[in-house]
């Protein structure tokens, strides 16, 4: 899926590099608090200063990127608070979406969630298996069938960025993933939207808690350091 922002519209430079920072942010790269140094950006992109500008202001007009007093342009971070209260809502957003896929998703849409899910079974950990799980989740959200919660799901997505790498990235994880989504499927095949939503919202909801425990992890080595 590509995040692209409604108001602004940088040119062909500054669009790859937003698309680079997007994917750095994604990947861990750029963590929460880093710095986007202008001069540093546009050595390491290879584009001058004005593409990083237009891509630093895009993240900003996101909600990726901050501005701290004495440090200029910074990945924001997000508290405990905040990332609790994303998962809410992704739950919510996402259980409605399995919900109105069981009534709209045609045959095909449900095949194709198959084989993804299968390929994501079969990609076990890394990259990959985030990427297709990133068109499982886009897929089943196009089965949908509903533009302004698609339009409400890609504001939330482009926030979640911020909190780095997929938790696919733990085999365990993966493989709970894989067999959530195998009881999502269940439900939507037989059209049961009541079942569907329920499975998406547990689905999402053992992420959060992983998620906790990886920021709990944070702070634990952080306190250790000091």
């Amino acid at each position: 899926m590509t995040f692209q922002n409604d108001l602004q519209h940088p040119g062909p430079q500054g669009n790859s590099a937003y698309q680079r920072l997007l994917d750095e942010i994604r990947e861990g790269t750029l963590l929460p608090g880093d710095r986007l140094r202008e001069i540093e950006l546009s050595e390491r992109l290879g584009v001058s200063r004005t593409p990083v500008r237009e891509a630093i202001r895009q993240l900003e007009a996101d909600g990726l990127v901050t501005h701290v007093p004495r440090q200029g342009a910074t990945v924001r971070s997000l508290d405990y608070a905040e990332v609790m209260e994303l998962y809410e809502m992704r739950a919510v957003l996402e259980g409605t979406a399995a919900r109105l896929a069981a009534r709209a998703a045609s045959d095909v849409e449900l095949d194709e969630l198959e084989v993804l899910n299968d390929r994501l079974a079969e990609a076990g950990t890394g990259a990959d298996a985030a990427q297709i799980n990133r068109v499982f989740h886009a897929t089943l959200l196009d089965a949908a069938k509903n533009r302004f919660l698609a339009k409400s799901m890609l504001s939330l997505q482009k926030a979640l960025l911020i909190l780095g790498p997929s938790q696919l990235l733990d085999g365990d994880r993966a493989q709970a993933a894989v067999a959530e989504h195998r009881r999502i499927m269940a439900a939507l095949k037989t059209r049961d939207g009541a079942a569907a939503e329920t499975e998406m919202r547990a689905h999402i909801q053992a992420a959060q808690r992983m998620r906790i425990r990886a920021l709990q992890d944070r702070d634990r080595s952080i306190e250790e350091s000091q």
